[in-house]
């Protein structure tokens, strides 16, 4: 029995020793031979930008959002569609007031009164998709002096955002009942922009009689996505924590004017996308095109709607510098519109797929610089080669399923613009 006994540990003690050893080889095999994945996304938003002239004008200049650069979203180009009627004697891509904001800033000729002209034309975007799986599952509500200084502005009461009525801050302490988690809090927002008394946007959607889109009114009769997004930047910024309205391309089935979205700012963490209007947080930055990050001084500074006369308090994505010049909105069937669509979706490594962005990164700085110049020479035919390339990378991209071949279009436009001398 001892001896049967000794022989049975001594078996056991080999293969506990065999499995330990193999383990760690296992693993490792694991883990070296699994390569993180980036998901990219090419995305195009197109737009139709009719305007009337209702007396003579001269020259004047139209400036609309441009995609931003972010961590996760990097513009690629402008494309002017051919179809345009617009006398369009220069654009150019420039800096907002407030970074990361851009706008193209279309210079057209005159116009006589009474002439309609269209500008079509395509942003075309890549994205770096996130899923938000590192989100925390938990995070307190930060002090004011905990917070970066630059993300202190978006705490702050305004014209549309009044987070500091008697309704609206009792809702807000509804949204942090026994909790302090602005995770939890952010879904209970969410959530509540979207279904709160579902039933009276309804009515207005059918008749059309939209009322204003500040957070009050909304808390009292729900609105259309700028409504629901003032009333969600509300709430958070009445409970502590940063949040900002965005203007966004999303991938809708149908055309329409601007979307309206918003992001609140998480602590060590950074700002997280979030979808009022469907209730949904976080949202995958793979969804929309971002135009425009919405400051305080936008949200005082607001229009009424192009469709709903009576439907006010909308951040601005248009503006022009001749008051006899309007934008002409009809029905989203003719006039303006606008509607982003899906290009490609393209699974790849971790290096070509940071390669890419990085070369489109370098690409287009290069492209905005020298936009709009006045380039003479062979400056002019480097200029058109690169932007050549520019598209050749699009198109490949379009096609196939990896980077390689945008990388090599992208890589010559870049050789082209350093030829350019100024």
């Amino acid at each position: 029995m001892n001896k049967y006994y000794k022989i049975n540990i001594s078996v056991i003690v080999v293969i506990l020793f065999f499995l330990l050893s193999f383990s760690p080889i296992v693993n490792s095999v694991d883990l070296d031979s699994s390569e993180e994945i980036i998901e990219l996304y090419l995305l195009r938003s197109e737009y139709y930008l009719y305007v009337n002239a209702t007396e003579n004008v001269s020259s004047f200049n139209i400036r609309y959002a441009f995609p931003a650069e972010l961590k996760y979203q990097f513009p690629i180009i402008i494309e002017i569609i051919n179809d345009s009627t617009a006398d369009i004697s220069n654009y150019k891509i420039v800096n907002d007031t407030n970074e990361p904001n851009k706008i193209v800033n279309f210079t057209i000729g005159p116009m006589n009164k009474d002439d309609s002209a269209l500008i079509h034309f395509n942003y075309y975007v890549l994205v770096k998709n996130h899923d938000y799986s590192d989100l925390p599952r938990k995070v307190k509500i930060p002090k004011k002096e905990n917070l970066p200084p630059e993300v202190r502005k978006w705490l702050s009461k305004s014209e549309v955002v009044q987070k500091n009525r008697i309704l609206i801050r009792l809702r807000a302490r509804q949204m942090r009942l026994l909790t302090k988690n602005i995770i939890r809090i952010a879904r209970r927002i969410a959530l509540f922009c979207r279904f709160h008394r579902y039933p009276i946007f309804y009515i207005q959607y059918l008749r059309g009689s939209y009322r204003s889109q500040d957070a009050f009114t909304t808390l009292l009769i729900n609105g259309e996505c700028p409504g629901r997004s003032h009333l969600g930047v509300a709430l958070f910024r009445a409970n502590k924590i940063p949040a900002r309205v965005l203007l966004a391309n999303p991938d809708y089935t149908f055309w329409y004017e601007m979307h309206y979205m918003t992001e609140y700012y998480l602590p060590d963490y950074g700002w997280v996308l979030t979808e009022v209007h469907k209730g949904i947080t976080p949202y995958e930055p793979k969804n929309q095109i971002i135009l425009r990050i919405c400051h305080p001084e936008d949200e005082n500074n607001t229009q009424n709607d192009f469709l709903y006369s009576k439907m006010k308090g909308q951040e601005k994505w248009i503006w022009i510098d001749n008051e006899y010049v309007t934008p002409y909105y009809k029905d989203l069937i003719e006039g303006s519109k606008c509607k982003m669509f899906t290009e490609k979706e393209l699974f790849t490594d971790i290096a070509p797929g940071e390669f890419a962005v990085n070369i489109t990164k370098d690409v287009f700085d290069k492209y905005e610089y020298f936009l709009g110049m006045n380039l003479v020479g062979d400056n002019i035919g480097h200029f058109e080669n690169a932007t050549d390339y520019q598209y050749q990378a699009i198109d490949d991209l379009k096609s196939s399923n990896d980077v390689s071949g945008y990388i090599n279009y992208l890589n010559k436009a870049n050789d082209e613009y350093d030829e350019i001398v100024i």
